[in-house]
């Protein structure tokens, strides 16, 4: 029992336990809403970027953007070129006027927007279903961690991490979580540094390991005793350079670019993050602190991709190491060429980074879901007159309530890949609440009826085209279908607020507010 407790995994994963019990601890004073929903609106832009990067780089860059690499190549490489897109036009054309806005949801800005209860809900309903899309994948990695890593079964991992988030988000709320997050960040890259450093000092330059992925073609040695059919696995070093391979059409490249570099400006836990800085100035800074962490966060995950590839095709490695590579899949592709390159110290250090992004982007996602229940279901539809104490508690009780929830939906993805589910959850987004966010800021002919047409047309249309592809023609059947279910989202708002013209009276109030200099405070 001494002997694994003592194991480096084991240590600094007790590491990164204790300190986020100690943060969550030093933060878990929340006597208003504003306290538990938004931190009091007190974080400058260097701890609130860093939260946002932390946010924002989830399992599905930690873990998926490094397995897709490995697993397909330049197509694998070419997410998270989208991804990196989605942060620019957020900061662009989002994270100032938002902050000025000043609210505590997501579901606020319409409800605000329109002074209309119908679209606060219907926002609700779209906040649940994306911030599902995106828990299960996060709970997928962590189960897989911790039964790959630590024995455990999938089914024990994910109740340990969904009571893990109930005790981090229920305690510390916004507050503890931002703190959580920003430290967590740094876990992370710590981490992707010291695998960079480990690769170039063995000689896995990405100019000489490229050249030889790109030379091999055959069987791998030393996968066939893990291989299903009991033969080593083959593969094609040129094919896997190459591009078309999971896209094979220039529309389907086009239908991921679209889906996922629109996503972000619709995931509602990384728009939430800007109403947390105290001023619009300090909203677009931090979102430009997390442009940069992410730009160096993509391209490290992609060149450890080839590292692993490099790593699993020459037949140097250990028994171990091939067995995880073959059996993992590629989610387990960072902390299986973590302990090729450095062993089990490097190793745990890099689980305590995947536990780190996976905490942080839950927790995200669980502080979100939970204003959508507490503030905008039960304290402004349900119950109106109730206490600031009695937000909060409310705000806690839907914790525990997403934590029930979202464990359900992790143990229906247990074979899935993470960074492709994500990919799917930023269609989601892209095809709601981004036309929603863009067009009802930068437009002022954007009408009630017409978000909520756009928010449920996006909806519907997504969840056909993802759930349901075999309804469809082959020329509509896409494997992130972008390309159809936003313009439909956008086409659907401009369409029925054009013929329904019932623009709300106090729109130019709304816009001035949004886009004066006078209200960088509000």
């Amino acid at each position: 029992m001494m002997k694994a407790l003592l194991e480096p995994k084991m240590l600094m994963t007790i590491a990164l336990m204790g300190t986020i019990v100690y943060i969550t601890y030093l933060t878990k004073r929340n006597a208003t809403a504003s306290d538990f929903f938004v931190g009091g609106r007190s974080f400058g832009w260097f701890t609130n970027g860093s939260a946002i990067g932390g946010d924002y780089l989830s399992a599905a860059t930690f873990l998926g953007i490094a397995g897709l690499t490995f697993q397909l190549g330049y197509d694998g490489a070419y997410y998270a070129f989208c991804f990196s897109i989605g942060l620019t036009l957020l900061a662009i054309f989002v994270a100032g006027p938002l902050r000025r806005f000043g609210a505590f949801t997501v579901a606020d800005f319409l409800a605000y927007r329109f002074h209309s209860k119908r679209a606060r809900l219907v926002a609700v309903a779209v906040v649940l279903a994306i911030s599902g899309f995106y828990a299960a994948p996060q709970l997928l990695g962590a189960a897989q961690i911790l039964s790959m890593f630590f024995g455990t079964s999938y089914e024990f991992g994910i109740v340990f991490t969904c009571i893990v988030m109930i005790f981090y988000v229920g305690i510390g709320g916004m507050k503890g979580t931002t703190i959580n997050q920003a430290l967590e960040l740094w876990i992370r890259l710590g981490a992707f540094v010291v695998m960079l450093i480990a690769a170039m000092y063995s000689g896995l330059h990405y100019d000489k390991i490229l050249a030889a992925i790109n030379s091999f073609s055959g069987p791998i040695t030393g996968t066939s005793p893990y291989a299903l059919d009991g033969k080593d696995i083959n593969f094609d070093g040129a094919a896997w350079t190459g591009t078309g391979f999971y896209f094979p059409t220039f529309w389907q490249t086009i239908s991921m670019t679209i889906g996922l570099a629109l996503g972000t400006i619709g995931l509602p836990h990384i728009l939430l993050r800007f109403y947390t800085n105290p001023s619009a100035k300090a909203a677009r800074k931090s979102a430009l602190m997390a442009i940069g962490i992410a730009s160096a966060f993509f391209l490290l995950a992609v060149y450890l991709g080839v590292v692993g590839r490099s790593i699993f095709i020459s037949g140097t490695a250990s028994e171990e190491v091939m067995r995880d590579l073959v059996l993992g899949g590629n989610n387990m592709v960072i902390p299986t060429t973590a302990l090729a390159l450095g062993g089990k110290w490097l190793l745990g250090l890099v689980i305590a980074g995947a536990f780190a992004a996976i905490f942080s982007n839950l927790s995200g996602l669980f502080i979100t879901s939970s204003g959508a229940l507490a503030h905008d279901l039960y304290a402004s539809v349900m119950k109106k007159d109730i206490t600031e104490k009695q937000r909060v508690i409310a705000g806690k009780v839907a914790i525990v309530i997403l934590g029930i929830l979202y464990g359900a939906l992790g143990l229906l993805v247990k074979d899935a890949s993470i960074g492709h589910l994500v990919a799917l959850a930023f269609t989601v987004a892209a095809s709601t609440f981004t036309p929603i966010f863009i067009l009802g800021i930068w437009w002022r002919g954007m009408t009630e009826k017409g978000a909520i047409a756009g928010l449920l047309i996006g909806l519907g249309v997504s969840m056909w085209m993802i759930f349901l592809p075999g309804t469809l023609p082959s020329f509509l059947q896409f494997k992130i279908p972008g390309i159809v279910t936003v313009p439909a989202g956008f086409l659907s708002v401009i369409i029925v607020s054009l013929l329904d013209r019932k623009v709300p009276a106090d729109v130019n109030d709304f816009m001035r507010r949004v886009h004066s200099k006078e209200s960088e405070t509000v």
